[in-house]
């Protein structure tokens, strides 16, 4: 039965993952739980990873690097640097894994080449 519900729906581990990463950033003091959740919301519209397993990975290092910073009272301008945008980029660079675009890449050269295929026949 869960293995059809996965195919579905997703893995259920994943979702389990995802729950317990999103309860850590809750728990995390004041001024680290609003970058981590701003830093989140960027990651969801710059990284676009659709890969279950990099993101799990990715969200894990996350909450774990914010978890550190908080019990060692490093400053959040020290953890994102002058450049948030930057710090964003280069950290959902390092996740490589399917990406939404991805599909969509495929989808444009295909539709390309079709047009190409139909040049010919003219």
């Amino acid at each position: 039965m869960a293995n059809w519900i996965e195919t579905l729906t997703g893995s259920l581990e994943q979702k389990r993952q995802w729950k317990a990463y999103r309860a850590r950033i809750e728990s995390l003091p004041g001024p680290y739980r609003t970058a981590a959740k701003a830093l989140e919301r960027y990651f969801m519209y710059y990284g676009g990873l659709t890969d279950g397993d990099t993101l799990t990975t990715m969200w894990g290092d996350f909450v774990e690097l914010w978890e550190r910073a908080a019990a060692d009272g490093t400053p959040v301008r020290t953890i994102v640097g002058d450049d948030p945008v930057e710090f964003a980029e280069t950290f959902a660079q390092a996740y490589v894994g399917t990406r939404w675009i991805d599909k969509e890449r495929a989808r444009l050269t295909k539709a390309i080449e079709s047009a190409e295929k139909e040049e010919g026949t003219l």
